[in-house]
């Protein structure tokens, strides 16, 4: 028993470490599986004893001084209770999300979708996935827990977004530069060729949670401004994700209405009058956008931001002038997006 103790006390310093010291600088992926392999040992010491009262109490007094000493040694260390290490790994995984010391190579390892978990009996556990079963269980948790009032993004993309405010809340909590943030995000995106329209509903996601300080209204800033920097990505943002979706964000947030409506603009600039269809033709590929969808979007806007309708209307009239302020269909992009958009 005594042999079990001294490992519980080593398992709780090194839920300590991973989330409140810049130690996990030094860690590797082999470090980090060992981790795990000691967070589950606890949940199997809570699996042992939680029904056997006796050795519970022992346990329980093993906690305690550990805690005290932990507390006192590393400011802002949480104390584990009895019933958190049946969450241990759990416990370490938030814990290192929210460590802006982890390495970017570490995040990237956790986040990876592509690898499943492997839940062999092997003396240490991938850890690639571990993020992604994470946002399974959390997912799972508010699909129960919200029926009546399910989110418009996604169960799954709704928790990743609020883990991807939570990273980058930690890490520009910081100070104030910005830089270890935007490496992450900018390792997020690689990682994400081939997904990136998921990776869109994440950001809308994480735009999208509730604001519950001025700490989290910073990060969403942050994201937004990291997000009009991207220029291709904001594209993608606004040429993949629902215009439904895209009108929420553009009435929570004035710098991504604004951001929204300069794309828009952009989009029918490049648009061609093709005589044969009688249809404007985006002339670019990526993305290519209708003249329907572009008038979708613009419309979408107006119901965010009515006063919005107003000053586009002025503006498009004056790009019609520009243009010759002809009434004929297929002389003037701005006059008949004007048109449409009065229908």
């Amino acid at each position: 028993m005594e042999v079990v103790l001294k490992n519980l006390s080593s398992t709780l310093e090194l839920l300590a470490v991973s989330a409140h010291t810049d130690a996990v600088k030094l860690w590797d992926k082999q470090t980090v599986s060992r981790a795990f392999h000691w967070a589950r040992y606890c949940e199997r010491i809570f699996s042992r004893f939680h029904r056997n009262s006796a050795m519970r109490r022992v346990v329980e007094k093993q906690l305690q001084l550990t805690n005290q000493r932990l507390c006192e040694a590393i400011p802002g260390c949480n104390e584990v209770c009895f019933p958190d290490l049946a969450r241990c790994q759990h416990l370490l995984l938030i814990g290192l999300l929210n460590n802006p010391e982890v390495p970017t190579s570490i995040t990237k390892i956790l986040f990876d979708t592509a690898s499943p978990v492997n839940t062999t009996q092997s003396e240490y556990q991938d850890v690639a996935g571990l993020c992604s079963h994470l946002i399974q269980c959390r997912s799972l948790c508010k699909v129960l827990g919200t029926l009546s009032d399910m989110s418009a993004v996604g169960a799954d993309a709704e928790v990743q977004g609020e883990m991807l405010i939570e990273r980058l809340g930690a890490q520009l909590g910081q100070g104030s530069d910005t830089q270890q943030a935007e490496r992450f995000l900018s390792s997020v995106l690689q990682g994400c060729e081939g997904e990136a329209q998921h990776f869109c509903v994440v950001i809308a996601a994480a735009l999208l949670t509730a604001k519950k300080s001025a700490a989290q209204t910073a990060v969403q800033d942050f994201l937004l401004d990291w997000l009009q920097e991207k220029h291709r990505l904001l594209q993608h943002v606004c040429s993949t994700l629902p215009s439904t979706l895209l009108r929420d964000l553009a009435k929570e947030h004035q710098k991504f209405r604004n951001a929204h409506y300069s794309v828009l603009k952009e989009w029918a600039s490049e648009m061609e009058y093709n005589i044969s269809d009688g249809e404007w033709v985006h002339t670019c590929t990526h993305p290519t956008v209708s003249f329907q969808k572009l008038t979708e979007h613009f419309l979408a806007l107006f119901e965010a931001c009515p006063s919005l309708r107003e000053t586009t209307e002025e503006e498009l009239s004056a790009l019609k002038v520009s243009d010759g302020d002809f009434d004929v269909r297929g002389l003037s992009v701005w006059g008949d997006l004007l048109s449409a958009l009065n229908k």
